[in-house]
């Protein structure tokens, strides 16, 4: 009873460290003491996203990460990929059930399939590493080890996000803009069959704009509409390299290796190279300054990034039409089925020998199922306009439950992995 007691404490003082400082943030961004208004957490994003964030990841992996650990870390990609299609595939089912407008199907599946795997991870290992209930020894060996495995946490969930949550809410708020306005048959005019064929003028509602001109258009190709071309077959190679140019149009590489993604493949050729990693990496090291001087940049990353977390919450107090039963349904998912289905999943790898018996490892690889939506999430909505302010509604309900759940949910991992 004494050591159930002692590990709920050292899962919830990070848990209430996360409220005290969110809590600040929400209150420095209320309008009556404007602080944190819109226009300075945008500042101190872009600050957060292009330093801190890529300092933090790429100087921790560099520390902790070698070629030996490598073989430790690979089961991580994987179990974040499984958090990602179990999530959607849950928040599917809760669309047929809810049926929600169309325009916010893709935030839905998106709140279900991405959890804040790096900010919250960032605050909540390091704090469990230094209380006294801790399984997991030496606190500072703890924590060094934790703030790595959670970088690249943060690092895996980015590339993630960015290519697959993207455009679900691109794909989304793209047909919902196609046919949000059905024209009325009585407003069509009907051309005669030359016009037909070829239309002088066209407008939106009718063709969309890259079918008007035909200009380019062959006198062989300007035929009637009943001849028949014959149809050329293309080859195996040209249609695989269409369907890669038609995915890289859509796919946004620039956000796809965001800062925070350089930093870790940085920080993982400076652990793996040997050679680079004894010229920065120990008291010895001739250029540890560097090393030093990114440390330095890191220490301000997770109390800034917790801050502007707070802020961005206060957009949900506002309001929305969001449906409650959708709300509802994504706390269901992210706090009771993706948490239970991820001790199926990690107790069961264990215990097929794919990951090692670091109670450690084994403890943040269950935290990746418990985490509420990422943040990031509403960047997205914003970016297409789509579903801003039930991204808002969603936020906070979901981190304001994410208190109590993490708690719950910290204590069962740690007594878990400590058995």
């Amino acid at each position: 009873m004494v050591a159930l007691l002692d590990l709920f404490i050292a899962s919830s003082i990070p848990v209430v460290e996360v409220l005290l400082v969110t809590g600040l943030g929400s209150f420095l961004a209320l309008e009556s003491i404007n602080i944190l208004g819109d226009d300075a957490r945008k500042l101190i994003n872009n600050v957060v996203f292009y330093v801190f964030n890529p300092a933090l990841i790429s100087g921790n992996l560099s520390k902790t990460i070698t070629y030996d650990s490598m073989v430790k870390l690979w089961f991580m990609p994987l179990n974040i990929l499984i958090t990602f299609i179990a999530g959607s595939a849950f928040g599917w089912v809760l669309i047929q059930f809810t049926r929600p407008p169309s325009h916010l199907r893709g935030l839905i599946l998106g709140c279900c399939a991405a959890g804040n795997l790096g900010n919250l991870l960032l605050i909540i290992v390091p704090a469990v590493c230094k209380e006294k209930g801790s399984p997991f020894g030496d606190p500072d060996v703890c924590s060094t080890f934790g703030v790595a495995y959670a970088s690249l946490s943060m690092a895996i969930g980015a590339i993630y996000l960015w290519s697959y949550v993207y455009n679900l809410v691109r794909i989304f708020s793209t047909n919902t803009e196609e046919t949000k306005e059905d024209i009325p048959v009585s407003s069509l005019k009907f051309p005669d069959e030359t016009s037909k064929l070829f239309p002088e003028s066209c407008t939106e509602e009718l063709l969309p704009s890259n079918y008007c001109s035909i200009s380019g258009i062959s006198e062989d190709q300007a035929q009637l509409p009943y001849s028949i071309n014959p149809i050329k077959k293309i080859p195996f190679l040209v249609k695989c390299r269409q369907q890669f140019e038609m995915m890289a149009q859509h796919i946004h590489f620039k956000r796809l290796f965001a800062p925070s993604t350089i930093g870790a493949i940085v920080g993982f050729f400076i652990g793996i190279v040997p050679q680079i990693r004894r010229l920065l990496i120990g008291e010895s090291a001739p250029l540890r300054v560097i090393q030093d001087s990114a440390s330095l940049l890191s220490n301000a990353a997770v109390p800034t990034l917790t801050l502007i977390v707070g802020g961005n919450l206060t957009k949900g107090i506002r309001g929305s039409e969001m449906q409650k039963s959708v709300v509802i349904g994504i706390v269901v998912v992210r706090y009771i089925l993706l948490p239970m289905l991820g001790v199926i999943v990690v107790k069961g790898a264990f215990r097929l020998g794919l990951i090692q018996s670091d109670p450690l490892y084994q403890f943040v690889l269950l935290l990746q199922f418990v985490m509420p939506p990422a943040m990031n999430i509403g960047t997205i909505t914003q970016l297409f306009k789509s579903g801003e302010s039930e991204c808002s509604v969603i936020l906070l309900w979901t981190y304001s439950v994410a208190s109590i759940s993490l708690t719950i949910w910290t204590t069962f991992f740690l007594w878990l992995v400590s058995s």
